[in-house]
């Protein structure tokens, strides 16, 4: 009789353990088949004590007494981002304001650059076109100290100025290029809109894309003549 269980319970193990994925509620089978078996048999089975050791100390899908305290931890990290993030929209909601300012002067001074195609005296366009340098100048002075509030984060926030400073360098060297006939260098437009401080400066590509647009327009002139 007892060589009868044995066989039966090889062979309820061999049923549940080739499935290296069991789960708890698979082997209930198998642990239950010790309590059908007579005291004197199951006290035989091998393994038999390990196996309900093994089970009994199994922490259920319930049971949270030993997981991991992480929701505090957890909380101050999004309340870090979340504070980040509000410290982030409001810069760029102030770089946004002036880079609005400088968009109006930029416009201005190009409405003035267009009366150099209705044959008006070069220096009288240049004088109305002028007047608003200095005012892209105080500007880019405010951008530059709203930028060093964050030490390292220039290029972070570069392009919500870029295209707009690269407009100013384009109209900067069609201006310089009808008072003197030569091209404009990057120092010199640096120093236009006094940009020669290392922490913000006039980025080189922005530069070279407005002279690219110079060059469109300096084109477009040279077919109209």
């Amino acid at each position: 009789m007892q060589s009868a269980f044995r066989n039966a319970y090889h062979f309820t193990l061999s049923r549940y353990n080739l499935n290296p994925n069991s789960t708890v509620l698979q082997l209930v089978p198998v642990i239950s088949t010790f309590s059908l078996l007579p005291s004197s048999v199951s006290k035989t089975l091998p393994f038999r004590s390990t196996l309900i050791a093994s089970f009994s100390t199994t922490p259920m899908a319930g049971d949270d007494s030993d997981a991991p305290q992480t929701f505090p931890s957890l909380e101050k990290q999004f309340e870090k981002f979340r504070v980040q993030l509000e410290d982030s929209g409001n810069l760029r909601e102030r770089i946004r304001a002036v880079v609005l300012e400088i968009e109006s002067a930029t416009r201005l001074m190009q409405a003035s650059l267009l009366f150099v195609h209705q044959s008006k005296p070069i220096p009288e366009v240049l004088e109305k076109a002028k007047a608003q340098i200095d005012a892209l100048k105080d500007l880019y002075s405010k951008l530059a100290e709203v930028i060093r509030e964050c030490p390292g984060q220039y290029y972070r926030y570069h392009g919500d100025w870029r295209s707009e400073t690269q407009m100013v360098v384009s109209l900067l060297a069609f201006m310089h290029w009808l008072e003197t006939g030569t091209l404009l260098m990057h120092t010199e437009a640096e120093e236009k809109l006094g940009l020669n401080d290392s922490d913000f400066g006039l980025d080189v590509e922005d530069y070279l894309v407005g002279k690219c647009y110079n060059f469109l327009t300096l084109t477009n002139i040279q077919g109209m003549l």
